[in-house]
This record gives structure tokens, C-alpha cells and sequence, in this order.
């Protein structure tokens, strides 16, 4: 690895319209600054991120991904503003840094080969659109870049221009080094601006190679708008990627998968289903509008309309309509419908009726249920935790399990008596018998 990679990470990030930091908000459950990381950890082992607003925040959901793979560095944005301010005090490690935006998480290490393949001492990204309006124009010529030119400053000619600054840079260290400390803030923004550095190599007669790039790898996300945008784009890479992989999906596209989710073997995901976080699933079939969040699920079926909460391990297991799993180690179970499964350790064998309930929680602590093998739980049955049922118990339904423990192979019934009054039907609304 021969490059450094510099992250711009500083702004706030206005036109977002949040008190988040722009590069901390989530597309796919991770932070787009994540990504951006991540790609760039697979061409460089140099990276630094240049931190301001929020400064301690975003450092530490970072670090909380990758450790000490990657460097920091704060701004001072209140005496060198701008991106050319953001990059001074870099001391970069190799001979070619490489200058990306943290608010785009579309970039991949495959998209970036080109500047990390080029040779040339300066190397800028440009794009073609059908409307550049809003853009930078670049003006180039068989020399290569000659100038950039913002679209207030651009005569009708260079505003007809289509090819416009995509806003990723590379550039050979000495570059950095001699240009960097020549910069002004003599401009209407006050501000330092990179680019500057491109016109002052310009005017001492460098090549500035310009290289062509897709605008889908390079968009930036500056709104919620474009926070959407990017959200669909990474949701379909990351089910094409599934699907490759061998995994079958009905209706991809109404299918919710989070980066971090893995696959094993052979599984089918119906249509409307959400998969979150840390989530393993093995040789399984999630039914439609399930829910899964940080847990693993092996050689089971869950769903339709199941909601397996996190920290669940769900083995060998059946689970039905409208059924809530939590924080419970479920193995060979079946739990068909409308039951709640809240901190619960329930072994090989047994079956858990339609409205079975572990009240796991008094109030104030969360308690364990812990039932064996071949154990059959009745509809209706409340389990007071902390419960441990043995192997080989039938619970009657309606059954309310007040004891701390009920022995291997019993039966275990708790009913108030049927009480019938003759006649009452007709004495309370009136009629005859």
C-alpha cells in the first residue's frame, strides 16, 4: 500500500436539518462515515479523519468500528476554515495522499483504483450530467485540467460545460507540502479552499489529470432527501450480494437488510421482512414481515409477522404468526402463535401454545424462565419468572406457574371453578327462558 487516504469529516452538515453530525447519520444501520472507512481500509493502511463538529462523538463511534486502525485529527475551523484549512497538519505516511468527503458512503475501493493506479502529481475526479447545474465546472483540454470554475463565476460558455468537479483528489506528497502552506483565505467566504492548491500547481505548469468517475460511487448526501437515495443504492448492493451468495429473496426490493447481517448455507427471506444488526441466519426461512434484530437463527422457520428481538439464539425451532422472541435461547421449540418469549432458556421438544406469556419482569428487575425437554405449555399460560419448569411437564392452559419449580414429569393446573347460574341470560336482558 503506497497511499495515504485524508477523510473530511468536520462540517456540521446544515441542509440536513439535525443536531447529528452529517457523516454520523445512518444509511443500512451504519454510519455513512462507516463505510467510507471501511472502503478505504482495503487500499491504505493510513488514514486519518479530520474531526470537528462533534468532534468527541464521532471519534468514538468510530473507534467503536475499527479501533486504532485509523487516525484523527481536529480541525481548528475557527482560524483555517474550509477544506483546504481541514487539511493542513496532515502528515501523511506515504507518497500519495488521496483526499475523500465523509459524506459520501456510495464510494467503494474498487472505484477509487483509478487514483490510486495514476501517476500523475495531481489527479481530480470529474463526472459528466445531463444538468450541472449547481456544480463546479471543469474546463479541460488535451493538456488536461486547465481550471475549475464555480457555476456564480462561469460565463454562459463554461456554464454549457457538463463535466463538473466530483470533488475527490489525489495528490503526490511533495504537492501537499509545498502548496498547502501558501494558501489564503482571501476570498469571499474566508474560507481555504483545495482547490486553490490545483490553480497554484496549474499556474507553475503541473499536469492536473482528470479522471472520470460514476456519479452513483461519488454522490455526496448533503439532505435526508440524499440520505434516501444513497439508503436504496446500498440496500440494493447489499441484497444483489446476498442473492449472489446464494441466498433467495422474494420481492428484494421490499426486503430491509442491514450491513453487519450474515448468511450461511441456503435461506429464503419473503418479502417484507427486516434483518438488523449483528443478525446470523443459517439455512432458514423468515416468512413475511418478520423482524430480526441481533440474534442468530439456525436451521429454522420464523414468521409470517414474527419479531425476534436481540440477543435471541433460535435453533431447530418453529416460530409462528405474531410471535416475540427475546433475549431467549429457543432449541427445537415450537411456539406457533401469539405468545411472548422474554428471557427465556427452553429446550428441545417442548411446545409453547397461543398466548403463552414469561412475565419476565416485576418492575424493577428482569428474571429467567429456564424450561427442559418435552415439555407442553397450554394456550392461555402465564410463567411467573424466575420459573424453572423441568423435562416431561404438561401445563394446563390458563395455567398462571407461581412456582419456582415444577418437577419432572408433572401436571401442573391453576383454575378457578367453572361457575354456571341457570337462567341468568334471560333475567339480565329481559325475555323468556
Amino acid at each position: 500500500m503506497n497511499l495515504s487516504i485524508v477523510i473530511l469529516a468536520a462540517g456540521k452538515g446544515s441542509r440536513m436539518k439535525s443536531s447529528k453530525a452529517k457523516v454520523l447519520h445512518c444509511i443500512s444501520g451504519k454510519e455513512m462515515l462507516y463505510f467510507i472507512i471501511k472502503e478505504s481500509l482495503k487500499i491504505s493502511n493510513d488514514i486519518t479523519v479530520v474531526i470537528h463538529h462533534q468532534k468527541e462523538i464521532v471519534k468514538e463511534a468510530m473507534i467503536k468500528h475499527f479501533g486504532d486502525k485509523i487516525n484523527f485529527l481536529v480541525q481548528d475551523a475557527d482560524n483555517f476554515p474550509g477544506t483546504g484549512g481541514a487539511v493542513m497538519g496532515i502528515k501523511p505516511q506515504h507518497e500519495k495522499v488521496l483526499v475523500l468527503n465523509g459524506d459520501m458512503p456510495l464510494i467503494t475501493a474498487q472505484a477509487l483504483a483509478g487514483f490510486e493506479a495514476s501517476t500523475a502529481d495531481i489527479t481530480m475526479s470529474i463526472f459528466d450530467l445531463e444538468d450541472s447545474s449547481g456544480y463546479g465546472r471543469v474546463i479541460i483540454s488535451d493538456k488536461g485540467v486547465e481550471r475549475i470554475v464555480e457555476e456564480k463565476d462561469a460565463n454562459e460558455e463554461e456554464k454549457s460545460v457538463s463535466t463538473v468537479n466530483a470533488g475527490i483528489y489525489s495528490f503526490s506528497k511533495a504537492v501537499i507540502e509545498k502548496y498547502l502552506p501558501l494558501l489564503t483565505n482571501d476570498n469571499a467566504q474566508a474560507e481555504y479552499y483545495l482547490t486553490d492548491v490545483i490553480a497554484m500547481a496549474k499556474k507553475d505548469g503541473l499536469i492536473i489529470e482528470p479522471l472520470l468517475v460514476d456519479e452513483e460511487h461519488f454522490k455526496g448526501v448533503n439532505s435526508k432527501f440524499d440520505l434516501s437515495t444513497a439508503e436504496e443504492i446500498m440496500q440494493g448492493r447489499i441484497k444483489e450480494a446476498w442473492m449472489k451468495a446464494g441466498v433467495s429473496m422474494q420481492l428484494p426490493s421490499t426486503i430491509y437488510i442491514e450491513e453487519g447481517v450474515n448468511f450461511q448455507g441456503e435461506s429464503l427471506i419473503e418479502n417484507s421482512s427486516r434483518i438488523c444488526g449483528d443478525t446470523l441466519i443459517e439455512n432458514s426461512h423468515i416468512k413475511a414481515g418478520s423482524v430480526i434484530e441481533d440474534s442468530i437463527i439456525k436451521n429454522s422457520d420464523i414468521g409470517p409477522l414474527a419479531h425476534i428481538r436481540p440477543h435471541s439464539h433460535i435453533q431447530d425451532t418453529h416460530i409462528g404468526n405474531f410471535v416475540e422472541v427475546k433475549k431467549s435461547t429457543l432449541k427445537g421449540v415450537k411456539a406457533g402463535h401469539l405468545s411472548y418469549l422474554g428471557d427465556a432458556q427452553i429446550d428441545e421438544g417442548t411446545n409453547v401454545g397461543a398466548g403463552v406469556i414469561t412475565c419476565n419482569y416485576d418492575g424493577k428487575s428482569k428474571y429467567k424462565t429456564i424450561i427442559g425437554k418435552n415439555v407442553f405449555i397450554g394456550s392461555d399460560t402465564q410463567l411467573i419468572a424466575p420459573v424453572i419448569v423441568e423435562d416431561d411437564v404438561l401445563i394446563a392452559a390458563g395455567t398462571t406457574v407461581t412456582s419456582d419449580k415444577i418437577e419432572k414429569g408433572s401436571l401442573s393446573v391453576s383454575r378457578a371453578p367453572l361457575k354456571s347460574v341457570a337462567g341468568f341470560y334471560y333475567k339480565f336482558f329481559g325475555g323468556k327462558s
